[in-house]
């Protein structure tokens, strides 16, 4: 099967989410800086949601142009993650209506990203298995330490909401911070594949 109406499809429900999340800001209803400086919480939740989102989008392009072909299981596998993705503007705009400081909202944003990882995991999985264990995406993708890690840091900062939501809310920039930084392996794979 042909990938292209896969990523075709999900470049759009990424494009929706990331119009919905700013949809969400509402202008602040007084006409001086400090009306607009109280929206300082719902900004940040939007600018952090929508570096998540540009980051899923942009290792989710890498990821499906380092496969030839797709097949049923990744097509569910893709719509998982996309289910995920398109909670992430609800989950930021509670945080956010809320100043990123209580329990419950912060914890849910949390098990979102959490939930996020875990399905952006098992469409690498699936494809891998698709493709083959030495396929360019399976030796790209390797023991994949970095999606390890924010697994584990979006465990601790869900758990940490009950001590104090900042700190968790502080772990999940870290994360964000963490895959700021681009991960090549996929495009060093391409290229040297190519080459």
């Amino acid at each position: 099967m042909g990938k292209e109406r896969l990523e075709a499809f999900s470049d759009g429900v990424i494009a929706i989410i990331i119009t919905i999340m700013v949809l969400e800001m509402r202008a602040p209803s007084g006409h001086d800086l400090k009306s607009l400086v109280a929206m300082w919480p719902v900004f940040l939740n939007y600018v952090i949601s929508f570096v998540y989102v540009g980051i899923y989008w942009n290792n989710h392009h890498h990821m499906l142009h380092a496969v030839k072909s797709i097949n049923g299981a990744v097509l569910w596998a893709n719509l998982h993650l996309l289910f995920w993705l398109s909670m992430v503007p609800f989950a930021s705009a509670w945080m956010g209506e809320n100043h990123s400081h209580t329990t419950l909202p912060v914890a849910l944003y949390g098990v979102v990203l959490l939930m996020n990882a875990i399905a952006y995991t098992i469409l690498a999985i699936t494809l891998i298995r698709h493709e083959g264990k030495h396929s360019q995406l399976a030796q790209a993708f390797g023991k994949d330490w970095k999606g390890k890690i924010s697994i584990v840091f979006y465990c601790l900062g869900i758990a940490l909401c009950w001590v104090n939501p900042l700190i968790s809310f502080g772990m999940y920039i870290i994360v964000a911070l963490i895959w700021l930084v681009p991960d090549k392996r996929i495009e060093d794979k391409i290229v040297h594949h190519e080459q």
